[in-house]
């Protein structure tokens, strides 16, 4: 059972840790004063930590608009994948994994992390099992590609991912929206803003969403298996405590129970000869929405952020601070071997304390120099366990310890980045980031002993330099070529019950780009080339075998990007983006290739397969198409005394491997269709909608859950459809 901390013991801490910050810094995203009403078409973006026209910043992105996510039936953060070139979501059981441009991790162990940083108001989240949240009062999402090394720091080696939600205003409003759809589907969606006192304002929001999933359980009859039910809810107040100086606290909690990333059924190719099991047909399911368990599959999770913002006009620049601190417990229920055999029923509780301040510092705008400096401090504390399984009738998820591990993650960094400008159309950019990282306090629990087992501390500094040079041939329009250096810092394993030191990833990155935005045409262009070595994979290896974490490979990446969004009308707009990405394995030593075992001894394990280290060159990196791309459209029309608009988003992917070493696992091409009609009435307070998601009903892997027990692959949903009414008061 998961226990939930008092949200008295969570303030308490949080309104600490904002009181020692009072006189620090805001976010420049919010510190820079708001375009010009000339400029309110164009796109504004903060990759840089200050609001600036996208033309004007030297970096890949795409920015997803509220229409653009509504079009593709956003509903989460791994939903934005369908509008973002060379960006892909995937999982390890419930572990969220993002790639961008083929850099990502397969790694999920203490002290891990992702290769892409998600940023939410300008606080990081660290947390893989809570980085699929669901979206709520979002004003943009930003998804920076390549590596964002300098101003937000270690494992951002693949690329940010901003979002930005709306500040609570003394201005009155609010929505109320409720969807129901295929499968007992459910969603109600609440938020309103409102004034307390004079210079004090506040907003609420929440969120709670059910289904009973699309899954059948062939072993026990039920359709149930893939029920869920999550909710949340967040609030916050915004003080203006003087002309210069505001201050914005806030707090969310989540609650998920929902099992959909664990609902596995066996794999079947012919790169491991057959079905992943040596088990009889009988006791495995193949079918898309068909499982077969030997026992319960969960994900709980109940989550509390405390977040403090404060922001202060110092006249000469703009300070900002950031203090987090986040609560996050779960708990995974694994069926490891994917069959209705009782083999290996993992349980993988997990909690995770974070601690993490931010202090920036930026000039204002105007003059040829603009420079951005901060510091930044993080405390990462996790604890993972691992229990086997034994359920029985009054306590299904009843299991015995087995081992488990943790570790105390700390990084400090100074930063700066500043840009001069030699014309008004020439200009360079160079910044640096200093980073200092320690791992301690790390265990294991050799496995049913109890005995914790203590490692050596992991430490170290790393310079993570950025240059950049960008040319404006005309106001509209600015092209740039780039140098930037990112790592992933380095990890121990414990979770692999060795203790053994695994280097950081470092990539060297070098992109050219153009962009051009007149407000009716936006146009984003860019190649890049980069050297990625030391790459972090996960394996199994050793005697008996075990998961384990190595620095077995290095890869060349190269590609090119487009991206456009045309209005053609005030009534009708397009977008369409493309990315081809050429990601290879140059030197993989001990790629693990996952062959079947028929030896007696297997058997007697319950063992079907067995992984033999294989050296490879030149094989495709690990969840990396070759070619993505989407096309959407939104097209407005007058119908019954308001508003009809129509518009739907078209995703492709071209082939790619779940395997790490990048010849197993295939999953074909595939696409995703979502279509929506909403009308709105003359006022703007009342819509109505119709949608579909997924209307042509691809059937594709969403993860392939390799092991020595077993392999198993989670399916995509079926097609959907359903209705939304919404109000705005």
């Amino acid at each position: 059972m998961i226990h939930r901390k008092t949200l008295i013991r969570s303030s308490g801490i949080g309104a600490a840790m904002l009181l020692a910050t009072v006189s620090h810094l805001a976010v420049a995203q919010e510190a820079a004063p708001p375009p010009a009403q000339n400029d309110q078409d164009l796109i504004i973006v903060t990759a840089q930590r200050r609001a600036e026209l996208s033309r004007d910043v030297p970096i890949s992105i795409t920015t997803v608009t509220q229409d653009q996510l509504t079009s593709a039936g956003a509903s989460q953060l791994t939903d934005i994948a369908t509008v973002t070139p060379a960006l892909r979501f995937d999982s390890a059981a419930a572990f969220v994994q993002p790639t961008i441009r083929g850099v990502g991790t397969a790694v999920a162990s203490s002290g891990g992390g992702a290769n892409v940083g998600i940023y939410v108001d300008g606080f990081y989240s660290p947390n893989p099992l809570a980085a699929d949240f669901q979206l709520m009062s979002l004003k943009s999402v930003q998804v920076l590609k390549g590596p964002q090394g300098t101003l937000f720091g270690r494992n951002t080696t693949g690329g940010a991912i901003l979002l930005t939600t709306a500040d609570p205003s003394s201005d009155g409003a609010g929505e109320f929206k409720v969807n129901y759809g295929r499968f007992n589907s459910l969603a109600v969606q609440g938020y309103a803003t409102f004034g307390v006192v004079q210079d004090v304002a506040m907003d609420v929001e929440g969120l709670f969403r059910r289904g009973n999933g699309f899954v059948h359980n062939i072993t026990t009859g039920s359709d149930r298996d893939g029920r869920y039910s999550n909710w949340s809810v967040r609030t916050g107040i915004k003080a203006d405590l003087s002309d210069s100086v505001s201050l914005l606290l806030r707090y969310t909690h989540s609650d998920t129970d929902d099992p959909t990333l664990l609902n596995t059924n066996i794999y079947v190719g012919d790169d491991i000869g057959g079905a992943g099991t040596n088990l009889p047909p009988s006791l495995y399911a193949t079918k898309h929405d068909e499982v077969a368990t030997g026992g319960p599959t969960e994900f709980l999770s109940n989550n509390d952020v405390i977040q403090g913002t404060l922001k202060a006009d110092l006249g000469f620049a703009d300070l900002t601070s950031y203090t987090q601190y986040r609560d996050e417990n779960s708990l995974i229920v694994e069926d490891l071997d994917s069959t209705a055999a009782n083999i290996f029923l993992l349980h993988i509780p997990v909690r995770s304390q974070t601690v993490s301040q931010e202090l920036l510092l930026t000039s204002k705008p105007g003059g040829p120099l603009q420079w951005t400096a901060g510091l930044f401090y993080f405390n990462n504390k996790d604890r993972w366990g691992t229990r086997v399984g034994t359920p029985t009738a009054g306590d299904p998820l009843a299991s015995i310890a087995l081992g488990g591990s943790g570790t105390n993650s700390k990084s400090y960094a100074a930063f700066a980045d500043l840009t001069y400008a030699f014309t008004p159309d020439l200009f360079l950019t160079v910044g640096g980031r200093y980073s200092h990282d320690r791992i301690g306090d790390a265990y294991y629990i050799i496995p049913f002993s109890g005995v914790r087992t203590y490692v050596p501390d992991l430490k170290g500094n790393k310079f993570t330099p950025r240059a950049v040079l960008r040319y404006k041939p005309s106001e509209e329009s600015s092209v740039y070529a780039s140098y930037s250096k990112g790592y992933k810092s380095g990890i121990l394993d414990v979770g692999g019950n060795t203790g053994n030191k695994v280097a950081p990833e470092d990539i060297d990155a070098f992109e050219a780009g153009f962009k051009y935005d007149d407000r009716r045409l936006s146009v984003d262009l860019s190649a890049y080339y980069y050297d990625y070595k030391n790459l972090q994979v996960s394996l199994y290896r050793g005697n008996p075998p075990s998961a384990q974490i190595i620095n077995a490979a290095s890869s060349e990446i190269y590609g090119l990007e487009g991206q456009l969004s045309y209005r053609l009308t005030d009534r009708f707009q397009f977008n369409v983006g493309a990315a081809y990405t050429h990601a290879r394995y140059t030197n993989f030593e001990d790629a693990p290739i996952y062959t079947r075992c028929t030896l007696a001894s297997c058997a007697a394990q319950g063992i079907s397969f067995v992984v033999v280290p294989t050296q490879l060159n030149d094989v495709h990196m690990q969840r990396t198409p070759d070619f993505t791309g989407n096309v959407g459209a939104r097209y407005t029309l007058d119908l019954a005394g308001g508003s009809l608009a129509l518009s739907g988003n078209l995703y492709y992917t071209s082939k790619f491997y779940f395997g790490p070493s990048g010849t197993q696992f295939a999953q074909k091409g595939y696409e995703v269709l979502a279509l929506r009609a909403e009308w709105t009435d003359a006022s703007d307070r009342f819509s109505l909608a119709v949608f579909g998601d997924n209307v042509t009903d691809s059937r594709y892997r969403t993860q392939v859950l390799s092991n020595n027990f077993g392999i198993g692959n989670v399916w995509s949903a079926p097609a959907t459809w359903g209705v939304q009414a919404g109000v705005k008061f």
